[in-house]
């Protein structure tokens, strides 16, 4: 029987490779990757059939705290392994179509980018202008708007079941330790694999494209959600947000 859902085993396959690759830690289901590693070809199987004819849906992701250096914590929302392999498909699908379209001066999360690439960039650039500013979007993971984020995911990505899942993926609620359940409207999970491209799709067309059409001029490094702008005037007399 034809699926809805034209998805290759061979794609939920590599997925797997690269999510037990990676390593990382189990979710709410607590089935970690050595677990999976032990019978993985049945659990593949049913991962594909439900993806494949639409019956997927996301498990709700494990809340955890971690410390950050000014002694709060970051929250973040670890989805299932079999979670992770889903949402490694769509990335293996999607990033290779829309990394080449991204920014040159985007660094973050992206296929030969790296956070040294964007210092050393900024570091020459640092000798060609004397006014810059260090801009760092507060809480931006948690508060990513989804209707936003959804209608630039639908412009760009023709699958319909590609759209159901990401849609799926942000809306999975959150679960701690204790099994409290949060319902999320808002955000992308720092922990899911699909977020990190997630973030550069909603970047790149709220801050990278807006800045090359409105101030074409200033140059910028942007990793995830820390830029560094830079003009030959004084910042705050070139870029005006409302």
């Amino acid at each position: 029987m034809k699926k809805p859902n034209q998805i290759e085993k061979k794609l939920i396959y590599q997925s797997w490779l690269k999510v037990a690759s990676n390593d990382g830690a189990a979710g709410i289901d607590k089935m970690s990757i050595e677990m999976i590693k032990a019978d993985y070809k049945p659990l593949l199987y049913k991962l594909w059939n439900r993806m494949s004819s639409g019956s997927y849906q996301a498990s709700p992701v494990r809340k955890v705290e971690i410390p950050k250096s000014d002694g709060k914590t970051r929250t973040l929302g670890i989805p299932t392994v079999l979670d992770r392999v889903a949402q490694m498909a769509v990335v293996m699908l999607l990033e290779p179509r829309l990394d080449r379209k991204f920014h040159e001066d985007s660094y973050g999360y992206r296929p030969n980018k790296s956070a040294h690439q964007a210092l050393e960039q900024a570091r020459n650039r640092c000798f060609e202008t004397p006014y810059v500013i260090d801009l760092d979007i507060k809480g931006f993971f948690d508060n990513i708007n989804h209707d936003k984020l959804m209608a630039i995911v639908e412009e760009v990505t023709p699958e319909k079941w590609i759209r159901l899942y990401i849609k799926r993926w942000l809306k999975a609620k959150m679960q701690d330790n204790q099994g409290n359940i949060t319902e999320r409207d808002l955000g992308t999970p720092q922990g899911g694999v699909i977020s990190p491209l997630l973030a550069n799709m909603y970047l790149d067309r709220v801050f990278d494209q807006w800045m090359v059409k409105q101030f074409g001029k200033i140059k910028f490094e942007r990793y995830a959600d820390d830029s560094v702008p830079r003009a030959q005037k004084r910042i705050q007399n070139a870029i005006t947000v409302h």
